[in-house]
C-alpha cells in the first residue's frame, strides 16, 4: 500500500510517504518554502497545504499521485464542534473547520491527478498517537501512548493503549481545558510567538524559582478519572506581560519556571494513571507538542512507573503527517514498522554537492577524512557547519544540518547565540558517543533523537561548561555508530584530539528561520555568519581559503 500523510490545518504542515507499512521520506514545508513553521497557526491558512513537501515525497520514491492507495488528512471535522460551545474565544474557528472539510479538493487540485475520494481524514489526536505508538522501536508486549498538545478537534489530550498494531483509547480530555494551550498562552504573554517559541519557556524557566506553584497547582490539577482542568489563569497578576521592545527579568523567569513545573507534574500524574488503566503496560510512547518538553519527559523517564519512555522525534503538529499514514496504512491491511531515525528528508549525492560547489566558486578540498578535518577545526575552537545525508524530521538537528563548536570554551554559548542571532539565555546542547554517555551524563540511556535533559556529572561540568545549563543538566544526543557511522568518526577523533567525548551541536540556522536543507542554503549561511569550517558531504571549504578573517 502507498499512502501519503498531509498535516495542514493548524501549524507545521508537512507529508510522509508510508509504503508497505514503512516510512520511506517525511519533510515539513517550511524546508521547501522557507517560512518559519510553514504558516501561521491561525484559522485563515488553514487552506494551505504541504503541495511541495507531498511533491518531493512522492518524487523521491518514484510514485506518481495516481498511484497513491490513500491519503491520510490529519484532522476530522466531521468531529468538530461551534467553538463557543468548546469554551474558545475563537469566532473564526468555522472557517479552519470549513477549509478542513474542502481539504480532498484542495489537495486534488495541488496534487493533479489525485481521486479527491482517496483522501481520508483521520482524528488529530490518533494521528499523534500512531505517530508514537505505531512509529516506536518494538516493544514486546503493549505500548502506552500518552498525547497532550494545545488541541485538535475537541480535545487537548488522549491517552490510550497499542495492542496488536490497533489503538484502544482509554481518555481523553475535552476543550477548553488543555495543557499545551496553557503553555502556549504563558508564552504570548512573554513577549514570544505562540505555537512557535515554547522552548524559549522552557530555557527561561531555569533561571527562575517556582514561586507561584502552590497557585498554580488550584488552578491547574488532575481529576481522578485521568482528566485534568485549566482554569482561566491571571497572567498580569503574576508577572507584567513583555511588550515589544520591553526586556524579560527575574518575575518573568519566576513565571515561567513555576508553569514549567506544574505541567511536569500534571503530566506524571497523567502517566501514571495512564500505567494503571492499560494494566501496567511497561513501555510509554509520547507525541504532541508537550512531549517537546524535554524536562517533562525526563521527569516521567526518572519517576514514572516505565521501563521505557519513547518520545516521537517529530511529536508536534508535523508529525501527524506520518502518524496519519501510518493509521491508514494499518486500516489498509499493512503491518507498519518502526522508525529506525530521522533522515527522512531530502539529501544530495556527492556529485550533486560538489557540482554546486563549482557552480558557487567556492575553493574546497575532498580530505582523505571529512570528519578528522571537522574535529581539527573544532579542536582549534572553530565552529563547523556539518551538512550531511538526508535532513532531518523534526525540530532537532541531530547530526544532518547541524552547527558543531567546542564544548570545553565557556564563551563558546555566546558565541554560538552570536552566530545564530538568538537570546543568551538560550542553551546550546552536546552530542556524544553512545558508548561515553554513562561516563559523562546520569539520565535516559539511549537518547538519539535530544528530547530528554540528563545530569551533567559534577566531575564533567567545568570541562564542558558549555553544554551544561545553569542547573546542571544537558539535553544529550547519544551517537550511535551503527546508525551515525560519520558522526561517531568526527567525535572519536575529537577526543582524540581533546580528551573531550563531547561536541556542541546545534541547528544550523539562523533565528527566525528553518533549519538549511539545501546545498546553496547551506552555503548561504556559512557565506554570511563566522563559521570556520563548511563540511558539505565529503568536502570541505574553510573560511581562510576565500579571504575570512579567522
Amino acid at each position: 500500500m502507498r499512502v501519503l500523510g498531509i498535516n495542514a490545518i493548524f501549524h507545521d504542515p508537512a507529508a510522509a510517504l508510508v509504503v508497505d507499512g514503512r516510512v520511506v521520506a517525511a519533510a515539513e514545508e517550511e524546508r521547501f518554502s522557507r517560512r518559519k513553521h510553514g504558516k501561521r497557526p491561525v484559522p485563515f491558512s488553514a487552506w494551505e497545504l504541504p503541495e511541495l513537501s507531498a511533491a518531493w515525497c512522492l518524487a523521491s520514491a518514484g510514485i506518481d499521485v495516481d498511484r497513491l492507495d490513500a491519503v491520510a488528512y490529519s484532522f476530522d471535522p466531521g468531529l468538530c464542534r461551534d467553538a463557543a460551545e468548546l469554551g474558545l474565544a475563537d469566532p473564526w474557528d468555522g472557517l479552519r473547520v470549513d477549509y478542513a472539510r474542502r481539504a480532498p479538493q484542495f489537495l486534488a487540485a495541488a496534487l493533479p491527478g489525485l481521486d479527491p475520494e482517496k483522501v481520508r481524514f483521520v482524528p488529530h489526536h490518533v494521528a499523534h498517537a500512531a505517530s508514537a505508538g505505531l512509529a516506536a522501536p518494538p516493544a514486546g508486549d503493549d505500548t502506552a501512548v500518552l498525547v497532550l498538545d494545545g488541541r485538535g478537534e475537541v480535545a487537548s489530550h488522549l491517552a490510550g493503549v497499542y495492542r496488536g498494531g490497533r489503538l484502544s483509547p482509554l481518555r481523553s480530555q475535552e476543550l477548553p481545558h488543555s495543557l499545551g494551550l496553557l503553555y502556549e498562552d504563558l508564552t504570548r504573554h512573554l513577549g514570544f510567538l505562540h505555537s512557535s517559541d515554547e522552548y524559549k519557556v522552557m530555557a527561561l524557566a531555569s533561571y527562575g524559582t517556582p514561586k507561584h506553584l502552590d497557585a498554580l497547582r488550584e488552578l491547574v490539577r488532575v481529576t481522578d478519572d485521568g482528566g485534568f482542568r485549566v482554569e482561566p489563569i491571571d497572567w498580569a497578576g503574576l508577572a507584567k506581560r513583555v511588550e515589544a521592545g520591553t526586556e524579560l527579568g527575574e518575575a518573568h523567569a519566576d513565571l515561567a519556571a513555576s508553569v514549567q513545573r506544574r505541567l511536569e507534574e500534571v503530566v506524571l500524574d497523567l502517566a501514571r494513571w495512564l500505567h494503571d488503566a492499560s494494566g501496567g503496560a511497561r513501555t510509554l510512547a509520547m507525541a504532541g507538542g508537550v512531549a517537546l518538553n524535554c524536562v517533562a519527559n525526563a521527569r516521567i523517564a526518572a519517576e514514572g512507573p516505565y521501563r521505557d519512555v519513547w518520545v516521537q522525534p517529530a511529536a508536534g503538529d508535523a508529525g501527524t503527517a506520518l502518524g496519519a499514514a501510518l493509521h491508514v496504512a494499518a486500516e489498509l491491511g499493512d503491518r507498519t514498522a518502526p522508525m529506525t531515525g530521522v533522515d527522512l528528508g531530502r539529501g544530495w549525492s556527492d556529485e550533486e554537492l560538489e557540482a554546486e560547489l563549482r557552480r558557487a566558486a567556492l575553493p574546497y578540498t575532498r580530505p582523505e577524512s571529512i570528519a578528522a578535518e571537522a574535529a581539527e577545526v573544532l579542536a582549534g575552537n572553530g565552529i563547523v557547519a556539518w551538512y550531511q545525508g538526508r535532513s532531518e524530521y523534526g525540530p532537532r538537528a541531530l547530526g544532518h544540518r547541524s552547527l558543531l563548536a567546542h564544548p570545553g570554551d565557556r564563551d563558546t554559548t555566546r558565541r554560538m547565540n552570536d552566530v545564530k542571532g538568538r537570546e543568551q539565555f538560550r542553551p546550546i546542547a552536546p552530542m556524544v558517543r553512545a558508548e561515553r554517555f554513562p561516563d559523562v551524563f546520569e539520565g535516559v540511556f539511549p537518547s538519539p533523537y535530544m528530547l530528554f535533559v540528563h545530569r551533567v556529572k559534577p566531575q564533567w561540568r567545568d570541562r564542558i561548561p558549555a553544554v551544561t545549563h545553569v542547573d546542571g543538566t544537558a539535553r544529550v544526543q547519544t551517537v550511535h555508530a551503527e546508525t551515525e557511522p560519520l558522526v561517531a568518526e568526527m567525535l572519536a577523533e575529537f577526543e582524540r584530539r581533546t580528551g573531550l567525548p563531547v561536541v556542541v551541536n546545534t541547528s544550523l540556522n539562523t533565528a527566525g528561520r528553518p533549519m538549511v536543507d539545501t546545498p546553496r542554503e547551506t552555503m548561504e549561511l556559512f557565506g554570511s555568519a563566522p563559521v570556520d569550517l563548511l563540511a558539505l558531504g565529503p568536502f570541505a571549504v574553510r573560511r581562510r581559503a576565500f579571504g575570512g578573517d579567522r
